[in-house]
């Protein structure tokens, strides 16, 4: 089974279409896959949008009244996926924005590399290809971050989407509880580069998939906010890369 993961905030105008692109791409693969949204308190018609395309797809609505934020919600559903599996060695859970700048045909790709033998696989946005805000910013993080960027087991750890081989999930919540001792503290690509420190030690063999942003699809304006992602950034600068279990 291939969990598909996606966090939501306010992305009525893009999460139908997201959807029903991931059921044309997952459908043509000839995978069994179940999606699961964190509506994280929506304020928009999110949870409309939601309602309708739950009668029509393998779709999990979970809603969230107070505001968890990206890092907290993406914990969620990848505990719930956790949660779901029957087969912890041989199911995927993905991760994927809501906004539809990440096209959901890289996840199939993502997928196959699971299946070949990677535990972890992210989806990797050249530097070049970033948007100029997060151009900037991912020089400013390569300063302050030198190190822990430089020996991440992925091109680029802050960003893009992730694929798990369900085990790899399971290892890394072993001991911390539901609801307790979380492995994602923080929100942005702080998020991303905690859950790929928490993981990478777990994982025997990381992956990366070359992609694309698709931000002309983007049907409002980035919420990217540059100092605020860079300062998130700061309390990790000592974040060690373990070596991968044998």
């Amino acid at each position: 089974m291939i969990y598909i993961n996606i966090p939501v905030h306010n992305e009525a105008p893009t999460i139908g279409v997201l959807l029903w692109k991931i059921r044309k791409v997952f459908l043509e693969s000839g995978r069994d896959f179940r999606i699961q949204v964190l509506d994280d308190a929506s304020t928009d018609r999110t949870g409309e949008v939601l309602e309708r395309y739950a009668k029509r797809l393998p779709l999990r609505v979970i809603r969230s009244d107070q505001r968890l934020g990206y890092g907290q919600a993406t914990e969620r559903l990848l505990r719930e996926s956790v949660r779901c599996t029957r087969y912890p060695k041989r199911d995927v859970a993905l991760v994927l924005q809501g906004d539809f700048t990440e096209d959901p045909e890289v996840l199939v790709e993502m997928v196959k590399r699971v299946e070949g033998g990677s535990d972890l696989v992210a989806g990797c946005i050249a530097r070049e290809d970033l948007p100029r805000d997060q151009r900037r910013s991912r020089w400013l993080a390569g300063l302050l971050l030198g190190r822990v960027l430089k020996q991440a087991p992925v091109s680029e750890p802050l960003s893009g989407p992730r694929a798990f081989r369900i085990i790899v999930l399971r290892k890394a919540f072993r001991g911390r509880g539901q609801g307790a001792a979380p492995l994602v503290r923080s929100d942005g690509w702080a998020a991303n580069l905690e859950l790929l420190a928490g993981t990478t030690p777990h994982a025997r063999r990381v992956e990366e998939v070359p992609m694309k942003l698709r931000e002309m699809e983007r049907s409002r304006e980035s919420r990217f906010r540059p100092w605020w992602t860079v300062r998130k950034l700061l309390p990790l600068r000592r974040v060690a890369w373990p070596a991968a279990q044998p």
